[in-house]
């Protein structure tokens, strides 16, 4: 039927399990330290439907109390499912209240699992004349599939939606009706939900008896049609086969009633919502409410945060149009509060432009009378290298801000920024700045240098709370309740009609860029604090500031780039792909694409029959070809390692060979990475554009890369230091382990010395392999490697790698005593410090979800080891930067990669810049065992390292 109305059934937990452990790795923590993660991933799934599928009604079902009848039925149902992890539990309540605003009614019954709920509605809804789409990713939905009711499952890492009708499941199950499902999940059981099923009864052995006997009970009536064991089997198990399939059958007669007018989608109560959304601190989701849900116009509600305009808005009814619904239903005018964040418009506030000698004068002597400002800088660019200066702001008193323009002549701007060099440069006047590194690396174009004591807010926030955003509109909503001002109200959204600041008003620009300086004044207020109480102000005043300058003057030195290398790499690639792919093809009898995980899944696992017949499949129901568990079969498999050599291939040409060149900055003519200090929790750096803290130097082609990284030219060559064995160094040291430290201190192999203990043979007689498996454990107790991943990453089987951990722990009985300490710790307190003070949240420490408090367990341990590695090449870097600048040395330091500097050394410099600085690296810190560096020098990062 053309006008069918349409019927979503979501299942709530489904989604909100996906969601939470989407983001397992990068949980989304908000100010309050709750993991929000589950309630974004579940509304994430929730506003996609109603934004592509504009449904007529929709309703969200959930668990309450499991299932009554299966629970009767067999005991253990479930009964091994870990316990719910709490940011689960703390999620409910959240969404209750959320669809509860929205009007999106929320089914529960004590006893009725949602997907019998759903069942229910959804064949109840199908009588009468609905379309039912039953939203979720579980495939055991796939037997209520008919004519008119489908499975939607959402789109995830990249897929987009699938929609299972009547053939979509007869094909994915190799069935002739969607009722054999039933079978199909009684046969193969469910070890999630404790379904027994029939003993070594897989996927492709239920595919072949549904299609020889069509059903579970006519496979029991005809066992003597089976031969061998897995007669024995099945006949033995038969009462348990049909317990299976009544256990998987989703029962469609719970005390539910389908009530069309209430479940009909309908206007939401918007100030509610984003009342909500604040709350949670989801600003992102709240703009993409706002957009869905009410279009500007007249009689549509608009929030302030969005808007921009005074917190309290008239909402008239009537029939204007909103941005999803037809038209609105209503007779009486309707009034509605919506307690926003405030704004410009709503707040008092003072914001002075300042032009001509005489004002700026009697500025530049205000600002040099202050003890703290606030100043940040508008320019007509994101890159620094190229951008110009627009225009200053300053503020030194909370709501009070002065905007400077700067002219676009070049000689003039430089003119009247010079006349602000007394206060940028005074050693007295504490600067505030959110990520002051950008404005430092533009004022260093105009050849102004700050000084003094600077506060960046951005790093004083991520020292307080790791895991949360650091931009200033998301710090400003939750810690000022204030919503700046978007910079797309000035210039528009990103794309060619875009404007530059320079095209902006004077007044548009003046009050932007005063509010700017402003809010960051007050942040700072706020953070300065808190700094105190968590015991960072050191580590932010000591390590984190200072080395905000360090990074602004490597990465406006950058590094030369040899393009026409890259040119000659990127033709012997793209030959060797080539030649891969023709090999890859030959041994596979076929051509097919080897991009795509599912015809690569077939080739393995259906025609090739690599690894054996259980595969791991994912939830989508293709073969799972992750590098994991291809590099496990690659073992065993040369045709899987020359999977994994081509993949390896295509990315490093696609990545590096042939993006490098385009990452040349035309002015310089020198590749300028970005390294940003407030991104990963641990503390280490991150780089951007290009990312070099991800070039492979395991593999020969990987290594080729650095290659490429040159000296300045002939009168410079590139020195590398790396840190030998820091982290293993670190945990020696923090462990009080004396065997290790007795090792390193007697400049031992460590890793020789390690498996002359494990395996009981004397230093000399150590053999290359058992050196290789000291090193796998060595590194891998740090994050807690197991004895299936040892055995996943070496030749040894699973006992062997066993019996080597427990070796291991022998050899080092403090290194155990340690880590269960560090663990018991974070319960303790909720989070681990580094050696200097630099701390790691760990939210989930106690977690009843053993999945879950693992990882925060393996946090606990290597935390403090990642973190006091990152801490000390951060003082090695602020102490050698201190003395070739304040020494004039020629030789620059240029690159930072997890434990090795790169610098461009002045030939005359060479001989005297190495033991500077071995000494200062070496230096940095004082630990119980001696920190050693290792140095190179060549014209090529390569030959350097």
């Amino acid at each position: 039927m053309a006008n069918q109305k349409r019927l979503f059934l979501l299942d709530a937990y489904a989604l909100i399990f996906r969601g939470y452990y989407a983001l397992i790795k990068n949980p989304r923590v908000n100010s309050k330290g709750m993991d929000t993660s589950a309630i974004l991933g579940f509304m994430n799934s929730l506003l996609d439907v109603i934004k592509r599928e504009k449904p007529d009604h929709l309703a969200v079902a959930f668990d309450k109390e499991g299932s009554t009848v299966r629970t009767e039925m067999y005991p253990q149902y479930k009964a091994h499912r870990d316990e719910t992890p709490e940011a689960i539990k703390i999620a409910v309540p959240w969404i209750q209240k959320i669809l509860e605003a929205m009007h999106i009614p929320s089914i529960e019954l004590a006893g009725c699992e949602a997907d019998d709920l759903i069942g229910t509605l959804a064949k109840q809804a199908e009588k009468e004349g609905y379309q039912v789409f039953m939203v979720t990713p579980d495939k055991d939905y796939a037997q209520l599939v008919s004519e008119n009711v489908f499975m939607y499952r959402p789109a995830r890492l990249g897929n987009g939606i699938e929609i299972w009708g009547v053939p979509e499941v007869l094909e994915r199950f190799g069935i002739e009706r969607t009722e054999q499902v039933i079978d199909f999940l009684g046969m193969m059981g469910d070890a999630v939900d404790n379904i027994p099923g029939l003993p070594g009864v897989g996927e492709v052995t239920a595919k072949k008896f549904l299609k020889e006997f069509g059903s579970m009970e006519n496979l029991l009536a005809n066992t003597d049609k089976i031969s061998g064991k897995m007669r024995e089997k099945i006949e033995a198990n038969a009462p348990l086969g049909i317990l299976s399939k009544q256990l998987a059958t989703i029962i469609c007669d719970c005390d539910v009633k389908f009530n069309e007018e209430d479940f009909e989608l309908s206007k939401p109560d918007g100030p509610k919502v984003e009342e909500l959304f604040r709350e949670l601190e989801f600003r992102r989701m709240a703009e993409q409410f706002n957009t869905l849900f009410f279009a500007s116009g007249n009689g549509t509600y608009q929030s302030a945060e969005t808007s921009g305009l005074a917190p309290t808005k008239t909402i008239v009814k009537n029939e204007q149009q909103f941005g999803l619904f037809d038209q609105i239903n209503g007779d009486d005018d309707e009034q509605i509060s919506a307690n926003a964040y405030k704004t410009l418009a709503d707040t008092e506030h003072f914001y002075q432009s300042v032009e001509g000698d005489f004002a700026i004068k009697l500025l530049v002597n205000n600002l040099l009378k202050q003890k703290v400002v606030s100043f940040d800088t508008e320019t007509t660019g994101i890159d620094p290298i190229l951008a110009e200066l627009v225009g200053l702001s300053f503020s030194w008193e909370a709501g009070k801000g002065f905007y400077v323009p700067v002219p676009e002549d070049q000689t003039a701007a430089k003119e009247l920024v010079d006349k602000f060099r007394p206060f940028f440069e005074s050693e007295t006047i504490e600067k505030v700045g959110q990520n002051a590194k950008y404005d430092l690396k533009i004022l260093s174009n105009y050849n102004i240098v700050v000084k003094g004591k600077l506060f960046d807010t951005m790093l004083a926030h991520y020292l307080i709370n790791p895991d949360m955003r650091h931009g200033m509109d998301v710090l400003a909503e939750t810690y000022l309740q204030y919503s700046p001002k978007p910079i797309e109200d000035l210039i528009g959204k990103k794309g060619k009609g875009q404007k530059t600041m320079r095209e902006v008003t004077l007044e548009e620009i003046k009050e932007y860029a005063s509010e700017d300086a402003d809010v960051t004044l007050q942040l700072k207020d706020k953070f300065a604090p808190i700094l105190d109480q968590t015991d960072t102000r050191k580590l932010f005043d000591e390590i984190e500031v200072p080395l905000v300058q360090v990074l602004a003057d490597m990465e406006m030195e950058g590094i030369s780039l040899d393009t026409a290398f890259l040119t000659d790499l990127s033709t012997e690639f793209a030959a060797d792909i080539q030649s891969l792919e023709m090999k890859i093809y030959e041994a596979a009898g076929e051509k097919f694409n080897l991009g795509s995980p599912k015809q690569l899944g077939e080739i393995l696992f259906d025609k090739m029959k690599i690894g054996g017949a259980k595969q791991k499949k994912t939830k989508t129901g293709q073969y799972a070809t992750g590098e994991e568990i291809l590099s496990y079969l690659a073992l065993s498999s040369p045709f899987v390692q020359d999977i994994l050599d081509w993949r390896q291939l295509v990315k490093l040409q696609s990545t590096y060979v042939t993006a490098l060149p385009g990452q040349v900055c035309a002015k310089t003519n020198r590749v300028h990475t970005d390294y940003m200090q407030a991104v990963a929790a641990t503390g280490r750096l991150s780089s951007n554009n290009p990312n070099l803290q991800n070039i492979p130097i395991r593999t020969e082609r990987g290594r080729l890369i650095r290659k490429a990284f040159i000296a300045r030219d002939e009168n410079h060559t590139l020195l590398s230091a790396d840190y030998s064995q820091i982290e293993l160094r670190i945990i020696a040291a923090l462990s009080g382990e004396q065997n290790m430290i007795d090792a390193f201190k007697n400049g031992e192999d460590i890793h020789k010395s390690t498996a002359a203990k494990v395996f009981n043979v004397a230093l000399e007689e150590v053999t290359r392999e058992q050196r290789s498996h000291a090193k796998t454990v060595n590194f891998g107790i740090i994050y807690g490697v197991s004895a299936f991943g040892l055995s996943n990453q070496t030749s040894l089987t699973r006992s062997e790698s066993a019996a080597l951990i427990e070796a291991y722990y022998k050899s080092y009985p403090q290194l155990r005593n340690y880590i269960s300490e560090q663990i018991e710790l974070a319960r303790e307190q909720g989070f681990v410090s580094t050696i200097s003070g630099r701390r790691r949240y760990l939210k989930d420490i106690n977690s009843a979800n053993q999945v879950v408090r693992g990882a925060a367990e393996r946090n606990a341990v290597n935390a403090p080891i990642q973190g006091s590695a990152a801490d000390i090449i951060k003082i090695a870097m602020i102490n050698i930067h201190k003395k070739l600048t304040s020494e004039n040395w020629k030789s620059k330091m240029l690159l930072q990669v997890h434990d090795e500097l790169v610098f461009d050394v002045h030939n005359d410099e060479l001989e005297r810049i190495k033991p500077l600085i071995q000494h200062e690296m070496e230096n940095a810190y004082s630990l119980s065992v001696p920190l050693e560096v290792d140095m190179g020098t060549g014209r090529n990062w390569l030959e350097a390292h």
